[in-house]
């Protein structure tokens, strides 16, 4: 095989690879991390990591293509990247026990609650439009 054919077998496997693209951003945000604490800079490693990236697909070094898996995973899962509350429960241990499980189930209770007022508003709405409409196609 030539350089090239084993070139385009590579390609066509990362970009189908999410693990591949995965690792290839982290890599990235692990470089630019280390830059950024070695040459003392003093924004977040994860900026630069993002200009990095903005510099390598302007650059047209690293393609669209070749990190849309990884992106979109990354995007898929990042509420479990970005919620500060996660940290409180490495602090506080007591979380763990019976004072955990009565948050949790209020916080379920919460969530289950907004979400059936919710879809008994939006019922009740659309069953008065639906009244009102029909009262109106009458009328004409």
């Amino acid at each position: 095989m030539t350089t090239h054919a084993l070139s385009v077998q590579f390609r066509r496997k990362f970009y189908g690879s999410r693990l591949a693209q995965i690792a290839l951003l982290y890599f990235v945000w692990l470089a630019s991390s280390s830059l950024a604490r070695a040459v003392g800079l003093p924004i977040p490693g994860g900026i630069v990591g993002m200009a990095v990236l903005y510099a390598l697909l302007a650059s047209k070094a690293v393609s669209l293509r070749s990190l849309r898996r990884g992106v979109q995973w990354y995007l898929g899962e990042m509420l479990l990247f970005f919620v500060p509350a996660v940290l409180s429960f490495t602090a506080h241990p007591e979380f763990f026990g019976l004072l955990g499980l009565k948050i949790l189930a209020v916080i379920l209770a919460g969530t289950v609650s907004v979400m059936c007022v919710t879809a008994l508003t939006v019922d009740l709405f659309y069953r008065w439009r639906t009244r009102h409409e029909l009262t109106e196609s009458v009328l004409e």
